[in-house]
């Protein structure tokens, strides 16, 4: 590493990253798609690919939080803004806890509905908690609106990591990019 160069994320965190990042987009679209789809079968398979999908963020998300602990992040540059380490610092807890914390309301809900949670057609989860349809509509608000929370994040952090990319060119982008260019 040169001083040119910042200091990066390993590849691990890196494959997980984008992969969960594409994960939870496909996720969020399938979810928000699912309120106007009407009954039926194509339905059913979004809701089964939703849920899935969920759940495979869940598992990777703990991985995620293992490799994050076992590498570390990299340092942010030394002129970084006290305000902008806080919020960074922040919207990264905000979004593992609410990436971890959702599948498992979903997978919540879903048993309390009570309806089956199948893993891209290979096995079902077991219910965390018995049948009780009220408590099923509660959590399901509550998964919406982390959801929405997800979303709200995400954009800031989409549009803080295109600033650091094309405005401040402070590498801290490139810690989480492919590739050798500062």
């Amino acid at each position: 590493m040169t001083a040119a160069t910042p200091p990066r994320y390993a590849s691990i965190q890196k494959i997980l990253h984008w992969g969960i990042a594409l994960l939870v987009i496909g996720a969020l679209g399938v979810g928000a798609a699912l309120d106007w789809m009407p009954n039926g079968a194509l339905k059913n398979q979004a809701y089964a690919l939703h849920k899935a999908t969920g759940m495979l963020i869940l598992g990777l998300m703990v991985l995620r939080v293992i490799v994050r602990l076992v590498y570390g992040a990299p340092p942010l540059p030394a002129g970084t803004p006290t305000w902008q380490r806080r919020a960074a610092g922040a919207s990264h807890v905000a979004l593992y806890a609410l990436l971890v914390a959702m599948p498992l309301v979903g997978w919540a809900g879903t048993s309390a509905f009570p309806a089956p949670l199948p893993f891209f057609g290979l096995f079902e989860f077991p219910p965390l908690i018995g049948a009780d349809r009220d408590l099923s509509g509660t959590l399901f608000t509550i998964h919406d609106w982390m959801g929405k929370a997800i979303f709200a994040i995400l954009a800031i952090h989409i549009v803080a990591a295109v600033r650091h990319a094309t405005v401040e060119k402070d590498g801290v982008f490139q810690r989480m990019w492919f590739g050798r260019g500062a």
